[in-house]
């Protein structure tokens, strides 16, 4: 998918492809019942004997990456340096700011997912004792070549060489946020089906489950000001369409992402709040897939974007989309 595609005609082909996506996803359901490990195991991984260790310590890096970027939002500072020890050098995250947030009740749920995303963290490097992972260099900051900014100017919020500051305003946090929390529910969608042990899988099903309602919150708030001017497009909803566009330019040829952009259906418009195929089940991405949209490349690559110099742990490559 090209990422000079107009807002309006990736607003036009949004229903044609939510068809397309509809009919993906009921072969994919197929596949998924003769073997579900093989549809969500990136090609690299395929390759390795992957253990329960090594799958949640990839979802550990993500959720580094979103503690702290919800940690400075709201108060203008990293997670605590006790919670990214591990192997490895940990590297304290730096570059981002608190938020001024406008809307007391944004604010307040920025607050909430916070403490969910340290809470999920220190979860998870107690699941794991001494084999998690420390915190890798994450790049949350704002530079016109900081991965918040790359992200932005492959979706054209922004023109080529421009800054996006996510922190800049409430509809900026939403949009940084957004980018965040659709991943992380495919990743663990995609993820926890690798997993073999089933109380970590009980548990990966509940922080799936916690990164679904925070994605909710984001999506349902940023749909009731979908109305408002985009930074781009010509409303916020089109704008959403544009990150979601670039997004699938990134994890391989199928259209899967969903932006926040309405459809048309015999009712009337339908909103688009949970990105489903058309028997309402939700997506997952593989590995590789994630760690295509995180370092914010298509090839395979072993770092980029949000973690220049990779994640740590056994999972560090990117799936081949070139």
């Amino acid at each position: 998918m090209s990422h000079d595609v107009s807002p309006i005609d990736a607003l036009a082909a949004h229903a044609e492809q939510r068809k397309d996506r509809r009919a993906f996803f009921k072969a994919a359901v197929g596949a998924a019942a003769v073997g579900a490990g093989a549809f969500l195991v990136s090609k690299p991984a395929q390759a390795q004997t992957l253990t329960d260790a090594d799958i949640l310590n990839f979802a550990l890096n993500l959720e580094y990456l979103e503690a702290n970027f919800y940690y400075y939002a709201v108060y203008g500072r990293g997670i605590p340096a006790t919670s990214i020890t591990g192997v490895g050098t940990p590297v304290a995250a730096v570059g981002g700011k608190q938020v001024t947030f406008q809307d007391s009740l944004l604010a307040e749920m920025a607050r909430e997912i916070a403490e969910d995303e340290l809470a999920h963290v220190n979860f998870l490097r107690t699941a794991l004792g001494t084999a998690a992972v420390a915190q890798p260099a994450i790049d949350i900051g704002v530079s016109a070549t900081s991965a918040f900014s790359v992200a932005a100017q492959a979706a054209t919020l922004v023109p080529a060489g421009g800054v996006f500051d996510p922190y800049a305003s409430d509809l900026n946090f939403l949009y940084g946020a957004f980018l965040f929390e659709d991943v992380g529910v495919t990743a663990y969608k995609g993820a926890s089906s690798l997993l073999t042990n089933k109380t970590y899988l009980d548990a990966a099903a509940g922080i799936l489950a916690a990164e679904a309602y925070h994605a909710s919150m984001i999506r349902t708030t940023i749909d009731q000001l979908g109305g408002n001017v985009g930074l781009k497009a010509s409303t916020i909803r089109g704008d959403t369409e544009l990150v979601s566009n670039a997004r699938d330019s990134l994890d391989g040829t199928s259209d899967l992402d969903q932006g926040i952009a309405y459809v048309s259906s015999g009712a009337g418009p339908t909103s688009n709040i949970a990105p489903t195929d058309g028997n309402g089940i939700a997506f997952g991405r593989t590995t590789g897939q994630v760690l295509n949209i995180v370092y914010l490349n298509k090839a395979q690559v072993t770092a980029g974007g949000f973690f220049p110099s990779g994640v740590n742990g056994t999972i560090r490559s990117s799936a081949n989309n070139a």
